[in-house]
């Protein structure tokens, strides 16, 4: 099929290049014209767009176009594309991580001019390249079968690895929620890991303790192979800060699981943990331990 891909970060960039290597026709659009142009002269069934106008008069009707940017600019792009010609049974996939709320309203706004609306969940990252994304896309089904030879590609096969979750909005909730988890999995890790650090007295080395993990173990995952790459590279990890940021869907997760009264403790502990890693210095410390050394008289570290 012919399609549209809107946003050429890594993640985008490199969808492109799967599309392309399954047969895919592409027309690529990004702010920066030159990552455009770059993927036009590596890949050759990809066409370079240098304005939405442009794009949409490349694509045949109905068109297709499939958005990989940042959430906070989706509405902005879908308007663009509205100005630029996109309309009545047209496709826009919203393939980035916004908040399912939005995408449904997303959904009913475009469905009042006969725009079909689909949001993709997509996971992967750099190694879906290779390895194929994980998809999962709401919307009709109608729309998703517009789109059901791309999403086969873009998966790990035609038959696994994505699907249709759901009505408009399923996608990104789906996904919200499997980042959830994922926070609470990394900070498991995170946890386990800081232990067999500060056992000092044994030597314990990490690289070795993950790679036996990574075969045979109960806890083997993508997110230890990428603990023992980390390890195989810098076994003290030196160079990384503690800072830890985080995307929004964990916020959306813990908000919807109050809204459902679904108890949700170790993704939210997971998200609140981000949030300790940024403080330098945490004043509710500096309370802990004036209780502490009130009521038990515990010996408290000055500040150096």
């Amino acid at each position: 099929m012919k399609l549209a891909m809107m946003g050429l970060g890594k993640m985008g960039a490199n969808m492109v290049r799967r599309l392309a290597a399954d047969g895919h026709e592409i027309i690529v659009y990004d702010v920066d014209p030159a990552i455009a142009s770059s993927l036009q002269r590596e890949l050759e069934s990809v066409t370079a767009a240098t304005s939405l106008s442009e794009l949409v008069s490349a694509l045949p009707v109905p068109r297709a176009v499939w958005l990989m940017v940042p959430h906070q600019y989706v509405d902005d792009s879908i308007e663009a594309l509205l100005q630029a010609g996109i309309n009545a049974g047209d496709l826009i996939i919203d393939g980035g991580n916004s908040n399912f709320k939005l995408s449904q309203q997303r959904a009913e706004t475009l469905s009042q001019s006969q725009i079909h609306f689909v949001d993709s969940g997509t996971s992967g990252g750099i190694w879906g390249l290779e390895n194929g994304y994980s998809i999962m896309v709401g919307g009709s089904d109608e729309a998703v079968a517009m789109i059901q030879p791309a999403l086969q590609s873009l998966a790990p096969a035609s038959d696994k690895g994505w699907g249709h979750v759901g009505p408009a909005g399923a996608g990104h909730y789906v996904k919200m929620v499997h980042n959830g988890i994922e926070y609470g999995m990394m900070q498991s890790f995170a946890e386990g890991f800081e232990m067999l650090n500060a056992k000092q007295e044994m030597d314990l080395d990490l690289l070795q303790i993950s790679e036996i993990w990574q075969h045979g173990s109960v806890v083997r995952s993508w997110l230890l192979d990428l603990m023992a790459d980390a390890f195989a590279a810098d076994k003290s990890l030196s160079s990384l800060s503690d800072y830890v940021d985080d995307s929004g869907e964990g916020r959306w997760t813990v908000h919807d699981s109050i809204d459902l009264g679904v108890p949700a403790p170790v993704l939210t502990l997971a998200l609140q943990m981000r949030f300790r890693s940024r403080q330098e210095n945490a004043f509710s410390g500096k309370v802990l331990n004036a209780m502490r050394a009130g009521f038990g008289g515990h010996s408290i570290k000055a500040v150096e």
